[in-house]
């Protein structure tokens, strides 16, 4: 694919977004396309108009549900003008998806507009023969991967590493908790037991993963788009035939009633994250059940299915 980068004179705030929603608007005019997809909300806008004054079909894709995600949910105003260009553009898209059922269902009511469910699976990879090594061949290792931001568990889940043993746990991603995490990893003292890995590149995250021995997904209740989320680390630990803890959120609740691959926590007490880290560690029976299910989820969840579907939904938008 191509891409085009829209310089910006502000970098963030509203006038970034308004500044960028106009410069995507004028560019998109003088572009030759039969079909734009608009990505998430904040750039549904400029995608519409010029769809609209193009006569050509708008498609919106979203990724999670946007007026409900942390970084708006709370902030009065802000989340106003959110919805109100919600309203007034998601009805309006000649077809709409997302990555779960959960968010369909729920944004398909709100907007009054069906929403088709494409999960963002990945490619069906065969176990990695070659993973990274450990420093000590006898702990197993705990993987988390993914942006280290609030609402992520995380400095519970370096609380709950206290009282773990034998095992390491390796944090995979950078974010806005990047020095307070290590900080806080230096002030409990976790040494060895902690490993900041920083951003991986997706291949070598792979060999990670297949080193792993339980994946992680932590979230707090921060929003209906962090409550009804699916995200793609779920997806990467099956694939890698990794047991895994998530919350015991909808989407989480479903893929274990399909397939038990994951233990679900009710909450992100550090005793209860402590429990069940213990348990898959000490339970060989459970997590032997929980592996072996990875193996038939992954031949169902796996991008050479899922793109069936994308293909599918966009041939009914050109056979309209």
């Amino acid at each position: 694919f191509e891409q085009h980068r829209l310089p910006c004179f502000f970098e963030k705030g509203k006038f970034f977004y308004l500044e960028y929603n106009l410069r995507l608007f004028f560019f998109l005019l003088f572009q030759k396309f039969d079909l734009v997809c608009g990505i998430d909300l904040d750039t549904l806008l400029a995608a519409l108009w010029a769809a609209r004054l193009k006569r050509k079909f708008c498609i919106y894709d979203a990724h999670e549900y946007y007026v409900e995600s942390p970084e708006i949910v709370n902030r009065g105003l802000i989340k106003k003008v959110w919805t109100a260009i919600g309203r007034v553009t998601i009805p309006n898209v000649d077809a709409a998806y997302t990555v779960c059922q959960s968010l369909a269902t729920i944004m398909g009511k709100r907007y009054k507009k069906p929403f088709s469910v494409i999960r963002n699976v990945p490619f069906s990879i065969p176990k990695n023969n070659q993973p990274v090594e450990v420093s000590n061949k006898d702990e197993k290792v705990l993987l988390y991967q993914g942006a280290l931001n609030d609402g992520r568990g995380l400095p519970e889940l370096l609380n709950a590493m206290t009282e773990v043993n034998e095992v390491v746990l390796w944090l995979a991603g950078e974010g806005d908790l990047s020095q307070s995490l290590r900080q806080q990893a230096e002030e409990l003292k976790l040494g060895a037991k902690v490993k900041f890995l920083g951003f991986v590149r997706p291949d070598e995250l792979k060999q990670y993963t297949d080193k792993a021995y339980i994946g992680l997904n932590l979230l707090e209740n921060k929003g209906l788009s962090y409550y009804y989320s699916l995200a793609n680390k779920a997806f990467d630990y099956i694939q890698s035939e990794l047991p895994a803890i998530h919350m015991d959120f909808p989407e989480y609740r479903l893929l274990n009633e399909q397939y038990e691959t994951s233990l679900l926590l009710s909450d992100l007490k550090e005793e209860i994250i402590f429990k069940a880290i213990n348990k898959l560690i000490n339970d060989e029976k459970v997590y032997h059940r929980l592996k072996e299910n990875t193996k038939a989820a992954k031949l169902v969840y796996n991008w050479e299915q899922e793109e069936k579907v994308l293909f599918e939904f966009y041939n009914k938008i050109f056979t309209k």
